[in-house]
């Protein structure tokens, strides 16, 4: 169920390296909307400087309820900052799944080190 025209729902991300404590710049995220076993890719974007998107992951049109998944590639970006890390690497793929269930901004945030992460329903 789409969102009507001229409404603000919106999903957006940010993520901060709390190893490094700095945002994380250049970290690969795919969003994939999710649908019983099937989940069907939407984008693939990178963060900014700020560790955030240019854009909404979500927002307009393409803003609709439903069940959504964000694989933040957390490897890939430890290792471009020289982090070694084993192999296979404890966190190589973050994958976090949420609902949408409401016109609302959705804000899921990533807070990343080597061996753990935290996510939450920010603002």
């Amino acid at each position: 169920m789409s969102v009507a025209a001229g409404n603000t729902g919106r999903l957006t991300t940010h993520v901060l390296d709390t190893a490094a404590g700095r945002p994380a710049a250049g970290l690969t995220i795919a969003l994939y909307r999710v649908e019983g076993d099937r989940r069907q890719h939407l984008k693939t974007v990178s963060t900014n400087a700020d560790g955030r998107c240019d854009a909404p992951l979500l927002a307009g049109d393409e803003f609709a309820v439903g069940e959504y998944e964000i694989v933040f590639a957390a490897g890939d970006y430890l290792r471009r900052q020289g982090v070694s890390l084993a192999e296979p690497a404890f966190l190589d793929r973050v994958p976090i799944r949420f609902g949408i269930a409401e016109q609302a901004h959705y804000h899921v945030p990533l807070l990343l080190s080597p061996y753990g992460y935290s996510t939450y329903r920010g603002s």
